[in-house]
C-alpha cells in the first residue's frame, strides 16, 4: 500500500477515532482458536440431560444416586436431575453434594439397607473419583455425565461476562481520565481516591449506621458521601491547575500520596468487612442476567458520548485541548471547564470505589492500587492522545477492553504474570506510537 493510500485510511473519521475496534475482534478471535477445547457442560440445563440419558438407559424405575461438588453449578446440576427424575418417576437415592468421602457414605447407607444403585448422575469431576469402584455391585461404570462438546473457554458466556464485569470499573474511571486527557492533562490520583471513597463509605456504614445491621437509606446516604468526597478532591485538583497554573501531573501525584496516606490512616490499615448485604447489590446484583456494574458502566458511556458530542460543554473540552489560549481569547471559559473534567474525573473514581467496595464486600486501603496505571492505558490503547485534543469515550471503552481481553487471554492459557506485565507495557508503548504516527500523518 502506498503512503498516500495509507495517509488516506487513517485519516477516515471512523478509522481515525475507533480503528482499535478492529485490533479488539483479532484478539478476540486469536483467543478463541487459543482455548478451543472439549467444553463439560455444567448447571441445571447438564442436569435435565443426565437425567434423560439416565431415564433411556435404565427405565422410569431407575434408581439414581445424584452425586456432585457444593458448589453454585453443581447444586444447580443437582437440582436439574432431582427434579427431571422425580417429574419421570424415577427414584433419587441421595443426593450428595460434598467430597468423595461424602459419596462413600451415601452408597455405604443404601447398599445397607439393602437398596440397590441403578445409575450414578454425575459430572466430569464427580465421575472421576474412584470411591465408586470400592464397591463390586456399584462400580464408576454406572457413572452418567452430560455429553461434551467443543468450543472455546474464552468464548464461554461466564467468560465473557466476568470479563466485562471485570473491566466495569476501570472503565467508568476512565470516562473522566478521558475527559482530562483531552484537555491536555492527566490525573494520577484516581486509584487513591477508589480507596479512599471506600474507606470512607464503609466507615460511615460502619459507625454511623450500625455496620451490617445498616438501613438502606443510611448505605445510600454514606455511598453518596464517599463519591462527594472524592468528587471535593477532583475540583482541588482542579482549582490547583487552573489557579495555581500548576503542572496537572505534579497536583494530582500529590493528590494521590495524599488520598491514600488518608485511606490508611482513616482504617488504620486494615479491611473494614462490616458492611449490610443490601450494600452488596449495586456490585454483585443482576438485571436479566446481567451483572449491575456492566449496566452500570454502559448508562455513563452513553451519557458520556452524548455529552462529548453534542452538548457545548464537549466541544469546549475539544477546544481547549487543541489550543487553550486560542480556545480563551475564543470566549472559551477554560477554567471552568478545567475545573469541570477534574471534578468528574474525582467523582468517577469515586463511584468506582464504590462499585469495587460493593462487589467485594469490604472497605479497604489497598483498594485501588495502581488503577490510575491500568485506566491511563485504557484511555491511550482507545485512541485518545496524550497532547490533547483528539479522542473519543467509546473509543476508551474499547481500549478498556482491549486490555481485559488480553489480560483475560493470558490468564486462560496460563501466561506467566510477569510476563502478562511485559506483554501489557508493550502495548501501551504500540498504541502511543500509533499516536505519534496519525499525528504525523495528519500533518503531511
Amino acid at each position: 500500500m502506498s503512503s498516500k493510500h495509507r495517509t488516506w485510511l487513517i485519516n477516515k473519521p471512523f478509522v481515525r477515532d475507533y480503528g482499535m475496534i478492529f485490533v479488539l475482534l483479532v484478539l478476540a478471535s486469536l483467543f478463541s482458536v487459543l482455548t478451543i477445547k472439549q467444553q463439560h457442560p455444567t448447571g441445571e440445563a447438564a442436569g435435565r440431560q443426565v437425567a434423560d440419558l439416565i431415564i433411556s438407559q435404565n427405565g422410569r424405575q431407575a434408581r439414581v444416586l445424584i452425586v456432585t461438588r457444593n458448589t453454585s453449578e453443581d447444586l444447580a446440576f443437582a437440582n436439574g436431575v432431582a427434579s427431571s427424575l422425580i417429574d419421570a418417576g424415577a427414584t433419587v437415592l441421595d443426593n450428595v453434594n460434598g467430597a468423595a468421602s461424602d459419596a462413600k457414605r451415601a452408597i455405604d447407607s443404601i447398599l445397607a439397607s439393602g437398596g440397590e444403585i441403578d445409575a450414578i448422575a454425575a459430572n466430569d469431576v464427580t465421575a472421576k473419583w474412584p470411591v465408586y469402584d470400592r464397591f463390586p455391585s456399584v462400580g464408576s461404570g454406572k457413572c452418567v455425565v452430560p455429553s461434551t462438546y467443543t468450543w472455546p473457554d474464552f468464548l464461554k458466556i461466564s467468560n465473557l461476562l466476568g470479563v466485562a464485569n471485570q473491566t466495569a470499573i476501570y472503565a467508568i474511571i476512565a470516562i473522566g481520565m478521558t475527559m482530562v486527557i483531552i484537555t491536555g492533562g492527566i490525573d494520577l490520583s484516581v486509584g487513591s481516591l477508589v480507596a479512599l471513597a471506600s474507606v470512607g463509605t464503609a466507615i460511615m456504614i460502619r459507625d454511623a449506621g450500625g455496620g451490617a445491621h445498616a438501613g438502606l437509606s443510611m448505605v445510600i446516604g454514606a455511598a453518596i458521601a464517599g463519591i462527594g468526597i472524592c468528587t471535593l478532591a477532583g475540583a482541588f485538583n482542579g482549582y490547583m491547575v487552573t489557579t495555581f497554573q500548576l503542572p496537572p501531573f505534579i497536583v494530582t501525584l500529590s493528590m494521590m500520596m495524599m488520598a491514600s496516606g488518608l485511606s490508611y490512616r482513616l482504617s488504620s490499615g486494615r479491611s473494614i468487612p462490616e458492611l449490610p448485604t443490601s450494600f452488596f447489590w449495586l456490585g454483585r446484583g443482576e438485571v436479566a442476567g446481567i451483572p449491575n456494574p456492566i449496566l452500570l458502566m454502559l448508562l455513563l458511556y452513553i451519557i458520556a458520548h452524548i455529552a462529548m458530542s453534542r452538548t457545548v460543554f464537549g466541544r469546549y473540552v475539544y477546544a481547549i485541548g487543541g489550543n487553550a489560549e486560542a480556545a480563551r481569547l475564543s470566549g472559551v471559559p477554560v477554567k471552568r471547564i478545567l475545573m469541570s473534567v477534574y471534578t468528574i474525573c474525582g467523582a468517577l473514581a469515586g463511584l468506582g470505589g464504590i462499585v469495587l467496595t460493593s462487589q467485594l464486600s469490604a472497605g479497604d486501603p489497598k483498594f485501588g492500587l495502581m488503577y490510575e496505571l491500568e485506566v491511563i492505558a485504557a484511555v491511550v490503547v482507545g485512541g485518545t492522545s496524550l497532547m490533547g485534543g483528539r479522542g473519543k469515550v467509546f473509543g476508551t471503552l474499547i481500549g478498556a477492553f482491549i486490555i481485559a481481553v488480553i489480560k483475560n487471554g493470558m490468564n486462560l492459557k496460563d501466561v506467566d504474570p510477569f510476563n502478562q506485565k511485559i506483554v501489557l507495557g508493550a502495548v501501551l508503548m504500540l498504541a502511543v506510537l500509533f499516536d505519534t504516527l496519525k499525528r504525523r500523518n495528519s500533518r503531511a
